[in-house]
């Protein structure tokens, strides 16, 4: 029995593992769940897991939280200590780090911390702190395992052959819902228009982030950090199908790529039976039915927040966590019809140019990074 500690309970990644886990309820106990707001939907999976721990970050829902549990015999927690302490609940095995954004990097340290082995569906802990995340992990001598499916694909690719084997690594990216539309076109784009995901079901912000590449971009940099590949081999391309999730060129010219359905159950599976394999739910793909497979290189200049996010993982430093951060402000502003679509390369390119650099950060040169990227896009809005 392996028992899992679930951030971010309530969203997409969230709720997939939870299906999950009532699919194998001889395989995996849910110990622990923390989610940003949604204290109702919390309160309904604490109630059905009969959870140990449950967390809500935004500590304005605690009383609602609390007297939705009434009578629950679990710990009710609240803020960023109380879903860094779900994270690390004693007898955790596994953590999947699920949350959306910046706040997914100190739980996810401090589960590695406790030993504790990360399922990771949080771009951002690698994005913004891939130094001492990585370092953290090989001194503790945890496992870190992706979620996403692009990562998922690579690291099933990579059981393949030798790291040293490698000779590049290709992410493949569904090209969003403006795939083929140039730089005018994206002016005028509504936030309803950018929300209509072709493939996948994510959430709002996930969504505008593969509308703008800006997820690719940050899947780029994850890469960077996970696998130990310099940036000029890892690629991107354009595969509005999505069937292949990614693919692994080795230095004798083969190829290997992994292909399945769109659906997140499967690298959420594998990241919770590694290294085993078990039957999953979801029904399997026929090559038949597919048909056509096609990809195209990503179009740079209508696309810039892809080029901006090659440009920040180069840099390196703190510049990774500004561009992240830049981009969650921007994408608020945008959700909330401040800006438009195509202000927000924008805006983080203003971002990068005016950060100051930094050579090794620490964590509190991260954090303070993240919060001046954030305070610099607002107050442009001023």
């Amino acid at each position: 029995m392996k028992n899992i500690a679930l951030l971010g309970a309530t969203g997409s990644i969230g709720l997939s593992t939870l299906d999950i886990i009532r699919q194998y309820p001889d395989r995996f106990i849910l110990s622990s769940i923390a989610s940003a707001n949604n204290w109702l939907m919390l309160a309904k999976i604490a109630k059905e897991f009969r959870v140990e721990v449950v967390a809500i970050a935004n500590e304005e829902h605690y009383e609602n939280l609390k007297n939705e549990l009434s009578g629950f015999n679990g710990r009710i927690l609240a803020g960023s200590e109380g879903v860094e302490e779900a994270a690390c609940l004693d007898g955790v095995d596994i953590l999947v780090s699920a949350v959306v954004g910046a706040a997914g990097l100190f739980p996810t340290l401090a589960a590695i911390d406790k030993g504790i082995d990360i399922a990771l569906a949080n771009k951002e802990t690698l994005v913004m702190g891939g130094e001492i995340v990585l370092r953290k992990v090989k001194e503790k001598g945890v496992r870190l395992l992706p979620v996403d499916s692009e990562h998922s694909a690579i690291f099933q690719c990579m059981q393949c052959g030798k790291v040293s084997e490698v000779k590049k690594i290709i992410l493949t990216a569904s090209g969003g819902p403006f795939r083929g539309k140039d730089k005018k076109f994206l002016q005028t784009v509504t936030k309803t228009e950018a929300l209509n995901h072709p493939t996948w079901d994510m959430g709002p912000k996930i969504t505008i982030d593969s509308a703008t590449l800006v997820n690719k971009a940050l899947e780029v940099i994850e890469a960077h950090w996970l696998f130990g590949l310099d940036y000029d081999n890892i690629d991107v391309v354009v595969h509005p199908q999505s069937v292949v999730h990614s693919l692994v060129e080795f230095v004798d010219g083969s190829n290997i790529a992994q292909l399945g359905t769109t659906d997140m159950k499967i690298p959420i599976q594998y990241a919770l039976t590694y290294p085993e394999r078990i039957n999953t739910s979801v029904q399997g793909m026929s090559l038949a039915e597919v048909s056509n497979l096609t990809f195209e290189k990503p179009d740079l200049e209508a696309f810039r927040c892809l080029a901006l996010g090659y440009e920040a993982g180069r840099i390196r430093g703190v510049a990774p966590a500004v561009y992240s951060a830049a981009n969650e402000i921007a994408v608020e502003l945008f959700l909330t019809e401040k800006i438009k679509f195509a202000e927000i390369p924008i805006l983080i390119e203003n971002a990068l140019e005016k950060h100051e650099a930094k050579n090794n950060p620490s964590l509190d040169d991260l954090c303070y990074a993240d919060r001046w990227a954030r305070d610099f896009i607002l107050n442009k809005q001023k």
